[in-house]
């Protein structure tokens, strides 16, 4: 599935939300102000979730940790039996690879934003065993409405040339070549993700979104609360994809975490990496800036997951092996 213009994991570090709202943000400095219901700054892992046996046959179970699948959000299955040398499902058109956790395999099903809803949405999940031998596990995902909010923005007149429909599909299209491939290696260690900045969460992923009257789009990703040169985190291990300018993300990073998982920095003063580098959670990578599509500090961190731009803040708090 394409990246849509509307565009582990063992322990996450447990992070007490603040007791207090964030302070508004200063007048013209580019930052959104917290829409009313938008998560409270800092996410905590959720305990392990009730998990359901969705089918199986004499080899093999298949078991979501999820009941329905929001669009813009990601869900984790498991597959279990003896013997299993890899897993493979088909999901939307997409191959998608599990990965080994806990003597088992684990697979991460994702929903693009604009992702149309349905009940019945086929799944086939292909189990080899180490003797050669298949068999295949067929089941639907019913995909529901995301809760998404509505957003007016107004950008600096010298930066107007950025809301050209063409330039943000130029770029999508650039950042799809990029997520559209799939490494097959677990790059990220066994505390998981983190979040790239510990600062308040501003404009949430999702979000609709109408540059000075004119332009409609959709947010990629959740926006973080900074100033100028604050230090920004590689969220997870993984390897520098890109490190580069783009017109509306500015000084950007993507992160390939392996199995189909990358993260992406928008806006930096400064990088710190480059394309080959090999990262650790919580390494600086570079520091914040106000580059691209924005007027003023700004830090825009997203996450794509099998080529679908996914809500960040959603996978951190899922749990995962």
């Amino acid at each position: 599935m394409i990246l849509l213009l509307s565009l582990t994991l063992a322990s996450i570090t447990l992070i007490a939300a603040q007791d207090e709202p964030p302070p508004e943000p200063p007048p013209d400095s580019g930052l959104d102000v917290v829409p009313e219901g938008t998560p409270l700054p800092l996410p905590t892992r959720m305990p392990r979730p009730a998990s359901f046996v969705i089918t199986e046959n004499e080899q093999a179970q298949l078991i979501f940790f999820f009941e329905a699948l929001p669009q813009g959000q990601t869900g984790l299955m498991r597959v279990v039996g003896n013997e299993i040398a890899n897993v493979r499902a088909l999901f939307l058109g997409d191959l998608i690879d599990f990965f080994p956790a806990e003597d088992d395999f684990y697979g991460l099903l994702s929903a693009g934003m604009e992702q149309i809803t349905d009940r019945d949405t086929p799944l086939a999940v292909y189990i080899t065993f180490t003797d050669g031998s298949r068999t295949t596990l067929e089941t639907t995902v019913e995909i529901v409405l995301g809760n998404f909010i509505r957003q007016q923005v107004t950008v600096a007149p010298d930066k107007g040339y950025l809301l050209d429909i063409e330039t943000e599909r130029s770029e999508l299209a650039r950042l799809e070549s990029i997520a559209g491939t799939v490494t097959l290696e677990r790059l990220w260690d066994e505390t998981g993700f983190q979040m790239p900045i510990f600062a308040a969460l501003t404009s949430p992923f999702g979000a609709f979104r109408t540059f000075n009257g004119t332009l409609n789009t959709r947010h990629t990703g959740w926006d973080i609360r900074t100033t100028l040169g604050v230090p920004v985190m590689a969220s997870a291990g993984g390897r520098v994809v890109f490190a580069g300018s783009l017109p509306i993300r500015g000084s950007y990073i993507v992160i390939d975490h392996g199995f189909g998982v990358f993260t992406g920095y928008a806006h930096l003063s400064t990088t710190h990496v480059t394309r080959g580098s090999e990262v650790a959670k919580g390494q600086v990578i570079g520091t914040t800036g106000d580059g691209g599509r924005t007027s003023g500090p700004h830090f825009h961190w997203e996450l794509a997951i099998n080529g679908d731009w996914v809500d960040s803040i959603q996978f951190l708090e899922m749990w995962m092996p």
